[in-house]
């Protein structure tokens, strides 16, 4: 062990010629007993070399020493490396110390705040209103060109780890089945250098089927926006507000994760809206081995060019189509939640845009990781899955305490946020897979839809979106507010829409000869009906009655399982098939056909708009009773009992069980209409302009 003496005579020395050898005699120093070891200290910006004796030294201190600091060299420790050999001198207890010292850096004493006010003054020559990402720090955009920290890179891991190294070699010979259920049960979840590997295994394959950009791009993107300084720039375009989830991040990472979202933004300028992006950088950083493999992963997943198993949005239409989506599935899977939003006045479109940042932003690491893994398997359709099963879950706790609810979309979030005590990663994960979606074609037809939907309204850009407001609204049946639920109700694509009154008994008589002609060529339509009983129910019919005619007068039923029916008075409950098969879908070569020449496309009078309604005109099997009528009798439903049955007078009715929608009576069993409404959509034409 090296012993350096404390003495006087060592201490006295006012300068030290670290690049020449020095000789210290210590045989004067035989008869002072045990010696003492001590450290050798350079102060700041000295050079000189000082004892213990006038410094406290610290326990355990290494010779070697490394900046700790996670931000910048300007923050990196000033204290300067020694390394100190010594050479036995002989039988006289000589020996020689050779120390040489690294200059200590310059020590930036620039406070945080005026840091942050020379920042602030170099954006005054900025364009105004160019907003700034800032997280929870005062340094912006501010970015260092120097690379994040390496560790690891001269260590066989697999020899360390012969389990782990077994593991890796099945992953690299599963197919991709084998691969969903691997990820699925956490296979790879440690240790982190095989989820490491995994990843940029399943990521190589991703890269078959993408356009994506290599290390090399990488550096030549951060050479031409950060040079060798510090820069400041504006956060991407395609981020909403700038957040980046710092997911155990060090400042470190999160100057490595600005760095590829600016490289990202400058690479793939079509990338205009995509909220999600700084999660997965962010998620993906944990185990790149450096950032332009990270902005390699990214690249991979944004360029995926199969169009039934997509990975990320691009644009604010895609992502609101997908949001759509989503709010389909809910209204399906998690029946209930639509109904308490829509009746409280608080927005479900706000409510939903957040379903994606719930899982990327909201849920803890240790979750949002498994998320991960099989997200980069499966694609989109995970998401929704995990999405659902977070909803489900909320849905429960939010119904114990509504009253101390204020605003939906914020307690959702803080709901996950603390979803530990509520489920655990794995129960979350099996909650998720054990619902029955639809298959990935019928996603992908609903998606597409509802962007279709989306483009017809107009909506291409957040700024062009608007809620659906009843407006003007006047009705018989119900009041503005039961209105809201039922439009919460129906499918995305239709709730764009405003409701217009097609149909009603005060205005045109009460008789289905007067109802056919006022409905017909018009889809898809709401029925509602109020009893003298004040009861309130009514029916959301997918496709035009016209179709009751296509076999001649035989009476048969048609209709897609978007159908459902519901009550509003006295309680509010919607009833629909839970396993949703989307409409448009034809499983059969002969059902494809039967569509096309079943479903014409109509043009109403009034100019309602039926090509972003076509999406649903395909016909199921005659077990499928939805809906029928002839001019005696209108059906709805009709498995086990009608669900909604009407007389030609339209005066009276009878309800019953029905296994079509599983459905209860839904009034009483014989009832008097008091009055009967039916509703279309329309965008563009008043309610005046419609009504002949």
């Amino acid at each position: 062990m090296l012993q350096v003496s404390s003495s006087a005579e060592f201490t006295s020395f006012d300068h030290v010629d670290l690049e020449n050898e020095t000789s210290v005699d210590t045989s004067s120093h035989m008869d002072c007993g045990k010696l003492r070891s001590c450290s050798l200290y350079c102060p700041e910006g000295t050079g000189e070399i000082k004892s213990s004796s006038q410094f406290l030294r610290p326990r355990s201190r290494s010779f070697y020493m490394f900046e700790t600091d996670d931000c910048s060299e300007e923050d990196a420790s000033a204290e300067t490396l020694c390394l100190i050999q010594t050479n036995p001198g002989g039988a006289d207890g000589e020996g020689r110390i050779r120390a040489k010292a690294k200059p200590a850096p310059r020590r930036i004493t620039t406070s945080p705040s005026k840091r942050l006010s020379k920042v602030q003054a170099d954006n005054r020559t900025s364009p105004k209103c160019v907003p700034m990402l800032t997280i929870s720090e005062p340094d912006s955009w501010e970015i260092s060109s120097c690379s994040g920290m390496k560790y690891g890179q001269y260590v066989d891991w697999e020899k360390t780890d012969p389990d782990s190294a077994l593991r890796y070699q099945n992953i690299l010979s599963s197919d991709h089945a084998e691969l969903k259920e691997m990820g699925r049960s956490g296979f790879w979840a440690k240790p982190h250098t095989l989820r490491a590997k995994a990843y940029q295994h399943i990521i190589q394959c991703i890269g078959q089927h993408s356009s994506m950009a290599d290390q090399k791009s990488y550096l030549d993107l951060t050479g031409q926006l950060f040079g060798e300084h510090r820069t400041t720039h504006p956060f991407p375009k395609f981020m909403e507000y700038g957040e980046i989830p710092q997911y155990c991040l060090n400042k470190s990472g999160l100057n490595s994760v600005k760095k590829i979202l600016l490289c990202v933004n400058q690479h793939l300028p079509e990338l205009t809206f995509c909220p999600i992006l700084p999660a997965l950088v962010s998620l993906l950083l944990h185990y790149s081995e450096d950032e332009a493999q990270c902005f390699h992963s990214i690249s991979s997943l944004v360029s995926y060019t199969d169009p039934e198993k997509r990975y990320i949005d691009q644009t604010f239409l895609t992502t609101h189509a997908s949001c759509m989506t989503f709010g389909d599935l809910a209204n399906k899977y998690c029946r209930g939640i639509r109904k308490l939003i829509a009746s409280s006045h608080q927005s479900l479109f706000e409510f939903y845009s957040d379903w994606i940042m719930w899982i990327f932003a909201d849920l803890p690491f240790n979750y949002a990781i498994r998320v991960l893994d099989v997200y980069l398997i499966e694609g989109y359709k995970v998401l929704y899955r995990v999405a659902l099963a977070l909803l489900s879950l909320y849905k429960v706790s939010v119904s114990s305490r509504l009253a101390r609810v204020d605003d939906f979309r914020q307690d959702m979030r803080r709901f996950v946020e603390n979803i530990s005590r509520h489920s655990s990663v794995d129960a979350l994960l099996q909650r998720a897979f054990s619902i029955q979606l639809p298959t990935r074609q019928e996603l992908t037809f609903l998606y597409k839809a509802n962007m279709q939907a989306l483009m017809q309204n107009g909506i291409l850009n957040k700024s062009s979106y608007h809620s659906m407001e009843p407006g003007k609204f006047c009705s018989n049946v119900v009041s503005k507010t039961e209105m809201r639920v039922v439009w919460a109700w129906i499918p995305e694509r239709f709730a764009l829409f405003s409701p217009v009154c097609l149909f009603s008994t005060t205005k045109h008589g009460g008789s289905l000869a007067a109802f056919y002609p006022q409905v017909e060529g018009h889809e898809p339509t709401v029925l509602l009906l109020k009893t003298v009983d004040e009861e309130v129910c009514g029916a959301f019919l997918s496709s035009d009655w016209t179709l009751r005619r296509r076999e001649g007068q035989k009476l048969q039923f048609f209709g897609t399982e978007e159908c459902f029916v519901f009550t509003l008075r006295p309680s509010m409950e919607r009833y629909q098939r839970t396993v949703l098969h989307i409409s448009g879908i034809s499983g059969t070569c002969e059902t494809s056909q039967e569509s096309s020449c079943l479903s014409p496309s109509y043009s109403s009078s009034c100019g309602m708009r039926r090509d972003i309604c076509s999406s649903h005109l395909v016909f199921h099997p005659p077990t499928a009773k939805f809906m029928s009528g002839d001019d005696n009798m209108l059906f709805i439903g009709g498995d086990g009992g009608h669900a909604l049955s009407l007389f030609s007078d339209l005066a009276s009715g009878q309800s019953e069980w029905c296994g079509t929608f599983e459905s209860p009576v839904l009034c009483r069993g014989q009832f008097r209409v008091q009055s009967l409404e039916v509703w279309g959509i329309q965008q563009f034409l008043s309610q005046q302009q419609i009504q002949p």
